[in-house]
């Protein structure tokens, strides 16, 4: 697992372990998301964060997971080049941007 992998997969835990006990067990969270990885549901956070690191300029420095509406989102933070903090929704079984708040910058192709 290279570097970029290993600190995303760690942002994913954290965020999962920090959650809100009103929200639910963290344990049972994580079991949660590794049995929708397993069954094919999402896709891996490794390859979302490439994706959105390649599309956009700057770098994720938080991932986080949930499920809304029986759907499972990849929360994201992108910190842009200029230090401003970018917020990204992916759908985490397509891998296909939902939604973004703040200013972001577009790679080129």
């Amino acid at each position: 697992m290279d570097l970029r992998a290993f600190l995303a997969a760690l942002a994913l835990a954290a965020g999962l372990a920090g959650a809100d006990p009103a929200h639910g067990d963290p344990r049972r969270d994580h079991a949660r998301a590794r049995a929708a990885l397993e069954a094919g549901e999402i896709r891996p956070l490794a390859e979302i964060v490439a994706a959105i690191e390649r599309r956009y300029a700057g770098r994720v420095i938080e991932a986080e997971l949930e499920r809304e509406r029986g759907a499972w989102i990849y929360e994201i933070k992108l910190l842009g080049p200029a230090g401003a903090i970018a917020r990204i929704r992916v759908d985490a079984a397509s891998g296909e941007v939902a939604a973004t708040r703040g200013r972001l910058e577009t790679r080129a192709p």
